[in-house]
């Protein structure tokens, strides 16, 4: 499985993978890459089925996601690293902490649904919707969740959305219906900082600060006035949390 991405940084310097959200590629980290490669050997990747990655029939696992990210390390010949991930990304950052913990120092999960099973007939759902009518049919619904009405400056991600291979979308979506990792949240030894927004309707605040007491030792941050890609846009609050939790 060839999964896409971009180095930045030196390459003397610690990894940091950054896992994207579902429907966007590695270029929504623009916000960060330039600030985390001062300090690292930064790998933005796409999951499989979005970007330039492969895009297999689905349906998808979690399982297949996480496994990509291990495979993606030994390509780079990392030992070990950290992650940050975002969204579908952050739930793949839960599903690495609990499968491979030996191959990770810190992760950064921010607004990760740690059980999107619970919800599986509204992925089973859009992975129909999106087969048969592409990822137009759910492009403003989408960016409505993704940020708040203020915030303007959308086209990079709108055309990242509409990019997404419809199979890959339909497939993570499926991989999300079928997930549910939190019988093993207890389980986790790498020290986690978890972010939430209190404006995101994709993965509310509620289903992510409880995390904070299950997973041992997490860090927990609200960002207020917020929606679900937080670090797209608020920069500014995102970057200085993700530097002080991963040095």
């Amino acid at each position: 499985m060839r999964l896409n991405y971009e180095v930045t940084g030196s390459e003397d310097a610690p990894v940091v993978l950054l896992g994207s959200s579902l429907g966007t590629a590695h270029g929504m980290w623009g916000p960060q890459v330039g600030v985390l490669a001062e300090r690292f050997r930064v790998v933005a990747f796409d999951h499989r089925g979005h970007g330039g990655s492969d895009v297999p029939d689905g349906p998808y696992t979690i399982d297949d996601l996480g496994g990509d990210v291990v495979e993606l390390l030994d390509e780079l010949g990392a030992r070990q690293a950290s992650y940050v991930g975002i969204s579908l990304g952050g739930t793949v950052g839960l599903w690495l902490a609990q499968n491979v913990p030996d191959r990770f120092h810190r992760f950064a999960l921010i607004c990760p649904p740690a059980n999107p099973s619970a919800n599986s007939q509204m992925w089973t759902d859009r992975a129909a919707t999106v087969r048969a009518e592409g990822t137009q049919a759910i492009l403003e619904a989408t960016l409505g969740r993704w940020f708040l009405p203020e915030f303007t400056e959308v086209e990079p991600v709108r055309q990242q959305l509409l990019d997404t291979p419809d199979e890959g979308y339909a497939a993570c979506c499926e991989a999300l219906g079928s997930t549910d990792l939190t019988p093993a949240l207890a389980d986790i030894t790498a020290p986690v900082l978890l972010i939430t927004a209190d404006g995101d309707a994709s993965v509310p605040p509620e289903t992510v600060v409880p995390l904070a007491t299950t997973i041992p030792g997490a860090h927990l941050e609200v960002i207020e006035n917020a929606a679900h890609l937080v670090t797209y846009s608020h920069p500014d609050i995102i970057n200085p949390l993700l530097l002080a939790h991963l040095s």
